[in-house]
């Protein structure tokens, strides 16, 4: 497969899934667009793609912020043209009981999961419907299929992109678009890395395949999702969970 002359942009990309999905593109031929809020380690991966042959850039975004997102799409189309593939990849949780949250907590958790993509998607669709063709693909997450035991905000914004990537994916599949959603299950990241021992050996015994997924794992399925193997597949979830999760 080949994704020569594409342009993806990746949010999330300065590391973990998005980080993995931004380097399987780049491989794959796509020119990559590295969008992260973290300005410095982005630059090093957008580097670091270059240093290996492949085209890249940093494009700095946060995705709580409307107006960071519409600035991005802007300078997105000014400096590089319009997007032929989105990956919805940035994502971040807390582990605490419900009762516990603030609202505050609340609000960037539904507006970096949920929210944000939606906003840099309606940013990114126009010229994707003028040229009747594009690739979208959100990243959930397990936890919005079946509920995550200390996450339960997170479960509920990951569960409202899962029903957004359908619902979307019906409206614009007369226009050549498609739109899918990956769902990783527990992942080797660095979010992952700030889980206590124990609960990641809990995890690990839970999953059939007896280990945590590997970023890169996830980003092959978000690869094939950019691709034309998929051109006739759109409103999908893809589990990517070792067998952890497996529902109709």
């Amino acid at each position: 497969m080949t994704l020569k002359n594409k342009l993806a942009v990746v949010t999330g990309a300065a590391s973990g899934i998005g980080r993995a999905t931004a380097t399987a593109l780049a491989a794959a031929g796509a020119k990559v667009i590295v969008a992260d809020i973290a300005a410095e380690p982005g630059e090093k991966a957008a580097s670091e793609l270059r240093a290996a042959g492949h085209q890249a850039e940093y494009l700095g975004v946060d995705m709580t912020s409307s107006d960071s997102i519409n600035a991005f799409a802007e300078a997105l189309k000014a400096r590089h043209g319009n997007a032929d593939i989105l990956v919805n990849a940035a994502g971040w949780g807390r582990t605490a009981p419900f009762w516990e949250g603030t609202p505050d907590f609340w609000d960037k958790v539904i507006a970096l999961n949920f929210v944000g993509p939606m906003t840099l998607a309606k940013a990114l669709l126009p010229a994707m419907i003028e040229r009747k063709a594009g690739k979208i693909i959100n990243v959930s997450s397990d936890a919005g299929r079946v509920g995550s035991l200390g996450e339960t905000v997170y479960s509920g914004a990951k569960g409202g992109l899962i029903a957004f990537t359908k619902a979307l994916a019906r409206e614009v599949a007369r226009y050549g678009i498609n739109v899918n959603c990956v769902c990783p299950g527990p992942t080797d990241t660095p979010l992952m890395a700030a889980v206590p021992d124990k609960v990641k050996d809990a995890l690990t015994k839970a999953i059939p395949m007896r280990r945590l997924g590997q970023p890169q794992e996830v980003a092959d399925a978000i690869v094939f999702f950019s691709g034309p193997g998929s051109d006739f597949i759109t409103g999908q979830v893809l589990s990517v969970s070792g067998g952890l999760t497996m529902v109709g």
